[in-house]
């Protein structure tokens, strides 16, 4: 549960403000279509931090304890620095035909692509490298991402204007942060 627990609040965290977040925002104001936009980008999340999680699972395979807890360690240290450096979405959607298909492929393409190499993505593989467990980590990442992302899409452009992103930043870093320490000294 411990793998689940944390993947689910450290992605929440790390997702605010992110870019997939703009997008989903961007995509909620331009389509207010939300069903196909959540959908599209609970199939997107699945598929790509099922990937990444499975990737930090072989990972771990081939390192021992030490190098993985040292690996893990810096890592999420590294994602608290990354978490304080603001996301920007400039590009807008296509004319993409606004058909329940239309709208949740393009999502799910579009989240796909853009979440690859994401400090979300990166932090699900190191997560599954620490935890070994798959399905918990996969889990937890997913509703960590549809935390954010639910609500988002759902609001659309006031989230964006009320949340008060620079704080949320900071919180996500000092998550990030202890669980780089905590990874380090519990060992």
């Amino acid at each position: 549960m411990e793998a689940f627990l944390i993947s689910t609040g450290l992605v929440s965290l790390a997702e605010i403000g992110d870019k997939t977040m703009l997008l989903a925002i961007m995509l909620a104001a331009a389509w207010r279509r939300p069903l196909p936009i959540l959908l599209g980008i609970l199939a997107a999340t699945l598929a790509n931090h099922a990937f990444a999680a499975l990737a930090g699972a072989v990972l771990a395979r081939f390192m021992d304890g030490e190098w993985i807890r040292w690996g893990v360690g810096l890592a999420f240290l590294g994602f608290a620095a990354w978490a304080l450096i603001p996301d920007r979405f400039d590009e807008t959607p296509d004319k993409t035909e606004k058909t329940f298909a239309g709208v949740f492929w393009t999502t799910a393409a579009a989240f796909f692509l853009i979440e690859m190499g994401d400090k979300t993505q990166v932090a699900t593989a190191m997560l599954a490298a620490r935890f070994q467990d798959l399905v918990l980590v996969v889990a937890g990442s997913t509703l960590g991402m549809m935390l954010v992302n639910g609500p988002a899409v759902l609001l659309g452009e006031t989230a964006a204007r009320r949340l008060p992103l620079k704080w949320i930043r900071l919180a996500a870093a000092a998550g990030f942060a202890a669980t780089g320490v905590w990874v380090l000294v519990a060992g």
